[in-house]
């Protein structure tokens, strides 16, 4: 029983990220989920209880890879390593997880009204350590002096574009879908535009 349970919760999230992916929050309808996951109505609302609370753990499968993305900042003392590591790690993200890495993209586009005051401070708490960190590396003459609020803010939006804006870039590259390869040339693209940036050596990844 506990495993057909955990079977069906994880075939209605897999679902819901496509449905609040594609529509958005307020669009999105717990009938259309029910029908793609061929399970009737009430029993979403028995593995979830509601709408908004789905919509959180949609929200939550993506926070956990987010936080760990960091992990190279105090793993690595340095900074190409730490960087070049979460440059990757943030594309890995996008790879695997486009849809609940849209629904976040647009939480965050809408200012965030569903997430939690937790999961706001645990992002919070994370972004300045990272920004600590990187001042540690430039007072320590490991990198060149750059703004690190800003330097997180342009990893962000160029990883993030990989999950945002796949359709487009598949579109433009004339596949119908991105491969493996595509995300590993995007991922050293942007890791020696950041490096180099940073006055940093860099070594392209195969």
């Amino acid at each position: 029983m506990g495993r057909i349970r955990e079977i069906n919760s994880e075939r209605i999230l897999k679902a819901s990220c496509i449905e609040f992916a594609e529509k958005g929050y307020a669009a999105t309808k717990i009938m259309d989920i029910a029908n793609k996951v061929d399970l009737p109505k009430p029993n979403i609302y028995y593995y979830f209880q509601s709408k908004e609370k789905l919509y959180r753990c949609v929200l939550e499968s993506i926070i956990d890879p987010l936080l760990k993305a960091s992990n190279a900042f105090e793993i690595y003392d340095e900074p190409g390593i730490a960087l070049e590591q979460y440059i990757h790690t943030k594309i890995h993200i996008s790879q695997q997880h486009p849809h609940a890495s849209k629904v976040f993209s647009s939480e965050i586009m809408h200012g965030a009204p569903h997430l939690t005051q937790d999961v706001t401070d645990k992002l919070m708490q994370q972004t300045t350590q990272m920004t600590a960190r990187i001042n540690q590396w430039i007072a320590d003459e490991k990198m060149e002096a750059v703004d690190p609020q800003h330097l997180l803010f342009m990893i962000w939006a160029s990883t993030q574009t990989y999950a945002d804006f796949d359709w487009q870039i598949a579109k433009v590259t004339g596949k119908k879908a991105l491969d493996t390869q595509d995300y590993q040339t995007a991922a050293n693209l942007i890791t020696r535009m950041v490096l180099k940036g940073c006055g940093l050596n860099f070594k392209e990844t195969t």
